[in-house]
C-alpha cells in the first residue's frame, strides 16, 4: 500500500516497465527502471564512501559501520544532503517509488538476518562460562535501566505524547545493545580475538545479542495500535509458539537436508530452494503474528544445523547478493526518512550529549563492575567495557523499527543514530589507549635448526592454506621427527585464513574461537577435516602436533605468524609456496597476496624460515612411518642459509627411512663467488672457514651413519652447476639455502624469495616430481624480532594453547 503524501492523497501506482524513451516515455516514471537506477546510485555511494573512509587510522570495520550508520549513502541521498534539492528527490526518489524500494530493501534485510542467525551457534553460547555470563548480564542491565531513565527525559522534552511503555523498552534496548559481528571484526583486525579480553568479550556479546532480540520482540509487541491490553500478551504467546514450532518442525526438516549433504559434494538445488522458501514462510508467519517478519528469518537461521557443509554453502550462495546489493537499500530507504538537521538548538544537542554519555557510562560501568567482581584486572575490565559499547546493524534495525512503529520521532531517531555512530567510532582509539597487549617478548635460545644440543626439543610452526597442503606437510613433519629417541619434535600447524569483507568471515572468527589460535577446544572433538588430519597423526611416538588458526587480513597475517612463532619459541617457520603444481606440471599461482605474505615473513621472522614448493612429497596422502623411503639432496654452496639447510637435512636423516646426499660445490675459477675485493674478500674467507668447520663437524656426527652420502663437485660454470643438480632431480626433496653463495642459475627474476638455486629447482623445466624446501637461516645480527602478547596472554597460551591435543 502506498504511503499518503503531504496532501493526504495516495500517489498514483507505478507501472512496472516503460516502452522506452523513443516512445516519449520517461523511464523514471516506471517502477523497474527507477529501482534499477536507485540500486546503482546507492551501491556507488556505498562503495565511494567506504573508499574515502579507508585512510582513517581505524580497522576496516569502522569504515563499514560509518557507512552503515549514515545509511550507506542514505543520509547523503536523503533530506540531509542531496535530498535538500526537491527536484532531485522527486526525480530519483519520488514518494510513489518508496513502496517498491522499501519492499525490496526489507527482503534483503530478511535474508541478511537469516545469515546472522546462521552465524550464531547456540551450542557455543550454552558453554559460556559464568564469568562471561555475569559480565553480559551486567552489561545489559545497567544500560537498560539508564535507557529507561533517559526515556523519561526525552518524553518530557522532544518526544511528548509518545506511548510511554513501548518507548521505555525501545530506549532500553537501544542503549543496551552490543553488536556481535562488529565486535568480532574489531577484535580480529586488532588481533585481540584470542586474548582473554577477546574471548570474554565475544562470549558476552553473543549472550547480549540474544537478549537484544528478546527485548526487541517485547518492544514490538507493546507498540501495537490496538488499545486492548491483551493484544501484546497474545503477540508474545504466539511468538513463543512460533519458536517452539521452529524447533520441533522446521529444525528437523533442515537437519534432514543437512545430513544428505556430505562434505565435498555440492548441495542440491532443491535443498537451497526449500530453505529459502522456509525463510520467507517463517517471515510471513511472524509478520502475521505481529512481531515483524525479521524474527522469522532470524529464527530459521538459528535452528539451521551448523555442522557440515550445508550451512556454509547456503551462506556462500546468498551473502554476496544480499550484503552487496540488497542490504544497502535498507539503509538508503531509512536514510531517506532521516533528517539530522532536526537536531538543532541547545536542548537537542544537549540531549545528544546526554544520551552518548549515559550509554557509555552504563555499558562501561556495568561491565567493569561485573568484571572486577570476577577478579578480572582493571585494565582488562576497562577494555571489556569499551568493547561492549560497540553498536552496529542490530542497533539500526531497532531504531528503524521504532521509527516505523511511530515510537521514535525524527529528532529522537536522529539522536540515537548519531549516538551509535559516536560510540562505535571511539571504540578503537579508546581500546588502544587502555589496552595494549602487544609487548616485546624476551629473547629465546633455539631460533635455528642448527644447534650444539641435538637432544633439545625442536619446535616448528608449519603453515598451510587449505587441505591441498596437508599431506605434504604431514609427510614433512614425519621426515623431521628423527628416531624419536633423541629430543622431541613439537609442531604448531597453523591454518592461514583470510578475514575478508564478507559477512561469513564472522563465522570463521567464531569457529576459530573454539578451534584456533592459540585456543584448542578441550571439551569436544572438532569436526574440522584439517584438524582431524593432524589429530590422527599426532599419536606418532615423540611428535606433538597442535593445530592453530590465524584469521586476519592477508596484508597483516604475517604479524600473526611471526608473533606466534616468537610466543611459541619455534626454531623454524614452514610456509607453503604461493604456487601449486597443475596436472600438466606447470606452476600456477594461488594469489599475489600469499606471495607477499611469504616475503614479509622472511623479512620479519624471529627464527629460521623454510618455503616449501610442494610437488607431492610422499604422494597425495600421509605415508606411515614404516613406509617412508625418501631421497633428500642438500646442495651446499656455503653461507648462513646453506648451513641451516644442511642442519635441517641432518635432522631429517635421523629417520630410518631417509637417505641424505650432500653435494658440496667447489668453484675452480671463482664461479660461485659473490664477493669482489677488499672487505668483501675478508668476509668470504671467514664464511668459507665457518662452512668448512661446519661440514667437518657434520661428517663426524653419528646421526647419519650409512644413510648419509657426501660428495664434492668441482664446477667451472653455472652450466656445470645446473647439470650436476639435474643429475639428482629424481630425488624426493631438495633442501637448499635461500642466499646460497652462487651466481644466478636462471635468467628469471621471478620469486626472489627462493634465491638463485631455489628458482632453478622450482622451475617446471627442471623437475615436476622433486619438492623443494628453501631455507633462510636466522641471522641474529639482523634481528627484527616482532612483539608477542603480554604476560597474561602468554600464561593463557601456556595453559590452553600448549596443551597436547
Amino acid at each position: 500500500m502506498a504511503t499518503p503524501n503531504a496532501t493526504g492523497n495516495c500517489p498514483t501506482a507505478m507501472k512496472a516497465s516503460s516502452n522506452g524513451a523513443f516512445q516519449n516515455e520517461n523511464p523514471l516514471d516506471y517502477a523497474l527502471p527507477l529501482i534499477i537506477l536507485q540500486i546503482c546510485l546507492v551501491v556507488v555511494f556505498t562503495r565511494l564512501l567506504a573508499y574515502l573512509l579507508k585512510p582513517l587510522k581505524q580497522p576496516r570495520v569502522i569504515a563499514e559501520i560509518i557507512v552503515s550508520l549514515i545509511h550507506r549513502g542514505g543520509i547523503l541521498l536523503g533530506p540531509t544532503a542531496l535530498g535538500r534539492s526537491k527536484v532531485y528527490l522527486d526525480t530519483i526518489f519520488p514518494e510513489k517509488s518508496m513502496t517498491v524500494l522499501d519492499t525490496l530493501a526489507n527482503i534483503g534485510l530478511l535474508f541478511f538476518l537469516f545469515l546472522v542467525g546462521l552465524e550464531l551457534d547456540f551450542a557455543a553460547i550454552r558453554k559460556t562460562g559464568k564469568k562471561s555470563l555475569l559480565i553480559a548480564l551486567a552489561g545489559i542491565s545497567l544500560p537498560f535501566v539508564i535507557g529507561v531513565g533517559a526515556s523519561f527525559i526525552l518524553s518530557s522534552t522532544i518526544s511528548k505524547g509518545v506511548h510511554q511503555l513501548p518507548f521505555i523498552v525501545f530506549m532500553g534496548v537501544a542503549l543496551s545493545i552490543t553488536a556481535f559481528p562488529v565486535l568480532a571484526r574489531i577484535l580480529a583486525e586488532l588481533k585481540l580475538l584470542t586474548t582473554d579480553v577477546g574471548r570474554m568479550a565475544m562470549s558476552a556479546a553473543g549472550v547480549n545479542d540474544i537478549a537484544a532480540w528478546i527485548f526487541l520482540a517485547l518492544a514490538i509487541a507493546l507498540s501495537g495500535n490496538d488499545s486492548s491490553s491483551l493484544v501484546p500478551l497474545w503477540v508474545l504467546l504466539s511468538g513463543s509458539g512460533f519458536v517452539i514450532f521452529a524447533i520441533l518442525v522446521i529444525k528437523p526438516i533442515l537437519g534432514f537436508m543437512a545430513k544428505r549433504c556430505p562434505e565435498g559434494e555440492p548441495v542440491k538445488e532443491l535443498y537451497v530452494c526449500v530453505t529459502l522458501t522456509l525463510v520467507l514462510a517463517a517471515s510471513f508467519l511472524t509478520d502475521t503474528i505481529g512481531i515483524h517478519a525479521l524474527f522469522g528469518a532470524f529464527v530459521v537461521g538459528i535452528v539451521t544445523p551448523k555442522q557440515g557443509p550445508f550451512c556454509r554453502i547456503l551462506t556462500e550462495k546468498i551473502e554476496d547478493l544480499v550484503s552487496g546489493l540488497l542490504l544497502p537499500l535498507y539503509f538508503a530507504s531509512s536514510g531517506l526518512k532521516t533528517d539530522v538537521t532536526t537536531i538543532r538548538g541547545a536542548q537537542s544537542w544537549g540531549l545528544l550529549v546526554l544520551v552518548i554519555l549515559t550509554t557509555c557510562f552504563g555499558k562501561i560501568v556495568g561491565t567493569v563492575g561485573a568484571s572486577m567482581l570476577c577478579k578480572v584486572p582493571f585494565r582488562e575490565a576497562m577494555a571489556l567495557g569499551v568493547l561492549m559499547n560497540t553498536k552496529g546493524l542490530v542497533e539500526l534495525i531497532v531504531l528503524n523499527i521504532g521509527k516505523d512503529r511511530k515510537v521514535l520521532n525524527d529528532q529522537v531517531f536522529a539522536i540515537l543514530v548519531l549516538m551509535a555512530l559516536v560510540t562505535t567510532f571511539i571504540t578503537t582509539p579508546l581500546l588502544l589507549a587502555i589496552y595494549k597487549p602487544a609487548r616485546k617478548g624476551a629473547p629465546y635460545k633455539h631460533r635455528t635448526i642448527q644447534r650444539k644440543d641435538h637432544d633439545s626439543e625442536l619446535r616448528i610452526l608449519a603453515c598451510f592454506h587449505s587441505t591441498r597442503n596437508i599431506p605434504t606437510l604431514i609427510n614433512m613433519i614425519e621426515s623431521s621427527r628423527g628416531t624419536g629417541l633423541k629430543g622431541r619434535l613439537c609442531v604448531y600447524a597453523m591454518h592461514l585464513m583470510e578475514l575478508s569483507e564478507r559477512s561469513s568471515a564472522i563465522a570463521m572468527v567464531h569457529k576459530a574461537r573454539y578451534n584456533g589460535l592459540p585456543i584448542w577446544n578441550k571439551i569436544e572433538r572438532s569436526t574440522d577435516q584439517m584438524v582431524i588430519a593432524f589429530e590422527g597423526y599426532q599419536h606418532l611416538r615423540a611428535v606433538a602436533v597442535r593445530p592453530m588458526t590465524a584469521i586476519s587480513d592477508l596484508s597483516t597475517i604475517h604479524e600473526d605468524i611471526c608473533t606466534s612463532a616468537h610466543q611459541k619459541r619455534v626454531a623454524m617457520i614452514l610456509l607453503p609456496f604461493h604456487k601449486h603444481q597443475r596436472m600438466d606440471g606447470a606452476m600456477e599461482s594461488i594469489g599475489h597476496a600469499f606471495h607477499e605474505v611469504n616475503k614479509r615473513v622472511l623479512q620479519q621472522a624471529p627464527c629460521s624460515v623454510g618455503i616449501l614448493v610442494d610437488r607431492g612429497l610422499g604422494g597425495a596422502s600421509h605415508v606411515v612411518a614404516s613406509e617412508v623411503d625418501y631421497k633428500i639432496v642438500v646442495p651446499f654452496f656455503g653461507g648462513l642459509d646453506d648451513r641451516e639447510a644442511l642442519a635441517y637435512g641432518m635432522k631429517m636423516v635421523e629417520h630410518p627411512g631417509i637417505t641424505l646426499t650432500i653435494l658440496k660445490f667447489v668453484a675452480s675459477r671463482g664461479t660461485l663467488k659473490r664477493f669482489e675485493k677488499g672487505e668483501e674478500e675478508e668476509d668470504e674467507k671467514k664464511e668459507k672457514e665457518i662452512d668448512e668447520e661446519f661440514v667437518r663437524e657434520l661428517m663426524n656426527d653419528p646421526r647419519g651413519n650409512e644413510s648419509l652420502a657426501y660428495e664434492e663437485r668441482v664446477v667451472e660454470s653455472k652450466e656445470d652447476v645446473r647439470a650436476t643438480l639435474k643429475a639428482t632431480s629424481k630425488c624426493n626433496l631438495f633442501v637448499v639455502g635461500r642466499n646460497a653463495a652462487v651466481v644466478p642459475l636462471v635468467n628469471s627474476t621471478d620469486c626472489p624469495e627462493l634465491g638463485p638455486v631455489g628458482r632453478l629447482l622450482s622451475s617446471s623445466e627442471f623437475s615436476t616430481t622433486a619438492s623443494v624446501l628453501v631455507v633462510q637461516g636466522y641471522d641474529s645480527a639482523a634481528d627484527t624480532r616482532p612483539v608477542v602478547e603480554d604476560d597474561d596472554y602468554e600464561q593463557s597460551s601456556r595453559e590452553i594453547g600448549d596443551s597436547t591435543v
